[in-house]
């Protein structure tokens, strides 16, 4: 059985006609009683009473039609949904983000998206940098930004290197500095951002092990945006990438470290093959507005 019986059979019933049935599908005569043979040799029933006047539906025939509709009307929807898609003309991209992704790159990346693609729905998905990779490999979201380099069975596009700084209440004896001294952290109260279970996040902890320093934590928050909100308010002092400082609006000052420290970002896919259409075009935007924004000269 096939569409072409199907789409033979409606055709027939509609025009009441072998004859002209064959013309409107472009069939020889003997071409679409090929087709309707065969469709009731597949069904072991009769569909069709052949008279010398046209061609009527048996019982069993007229039982059958609607769902021959059906299927060929599916199809034919199916067909037509692929190709709005192959145009983007709908679809969804689905995104793994963190807070500071999602605060100061997103908005921007899926604005100039969607100028060109207004119809292309997102859902995003908050999590740890470990949630986002693992949405990526058991096909939870498209695509994830994580920190690089990240797992091995992922393809990774760098974007940017984040520099890490130090974040201080606008009153501290260091807030005029060039610099922060980051041996002199040790001397001051410490908010520790971490992820998971109570875990310094990697670049941060790398940092402090390089150069044998032991902060004296007072708190710890999950929340990056919360840190700089207790900065504010001279709880303490914190180490953070910069790119959680842009527009925040709070009365802090953020310092570049005296020795190099940063975090590099990237965007994840565990097959760039694989990706829908929306999908891969939306990477190529993403890519776009990083160049935009800050200019090669921040790339490797």
């Amino acid at each position: 059985m096939s569409l072409s019986q199907y789409g033979a059979f409606i055709k027939t019933v509609e025009c009441g006609s072998l004859t002209k049935a064959a013309e409107a599908l472009g069939y020889t005569q003997s071409g679409i009683s090929h087709l309707l043979n065969a469709l009731e040799k597949d069904m072991q029933m009769t569909l069709l009473i052949r008279e010398r006047s046209g061609v009527r539906m048996t019982s069993d025939g007229q039982q059958l039609l609607p769902y021959f509709q059906a299927i060929c009307n599916g199809y034919h929807n199916l067909s037509a949904k692929v190709k709005e898609i192959q145009r983007l003309e709908s679809g969804l991209v689905r995104v793994g983000t963190f807070t500071s992704v999602s605060a100061q790159w997103l908005p921007g990346m899926i604005a100039a998206f969607q100028i060109d693609f207004p119809h292309i729905q997102f859902e995003l998905l908050h999590g740890t940098n470990e949630e986002n990779e693992a949405w990526v490999k058991n096909g939870r979201v498209d695509c994830a930004f994580v920190r690089v380099p990240g797992d091995e069975q992922l393809e990774i596009i760098f974007l940017r290197r984040d520099p890490l700084v130090a974040v201080l209440p606008e009153n501290h004896p260091l807030a005029e500095q060039p610099t922060f001294p980051l041996a002199n952290l040790p001397h001051y109260a410490y908010i520790k951002l971490y992820e998971g279970i109570d875990e310094e996040v990697p670049e941060v902890l790398e940092l402090f092990q390089a150069w044998n320093l032991q902060p004296e934590v007072r708190f710890s928050e999950k929340d990056d945006y919360a840190i700089v909100a207790m900065v504010e308010k001279g709880l303490g002092i914190s180490i953070l990438p910069e790119l959680v400082l842009k527009d925040t609006g709070r009365r802090v000052v953020s310092k570049v470290l005296d020795v190099p420290a940063y975090r590099d970002l990237g965007v994840a896919v565990r097959d760039q093959s694989l990706l829908s259409a929306s999908a891969q075009t939306f990477l190529t935007y993403v890519q776009r507005w990083i160049a935009e924004e800050y200019g090669d000269g921040d790339r490797f």
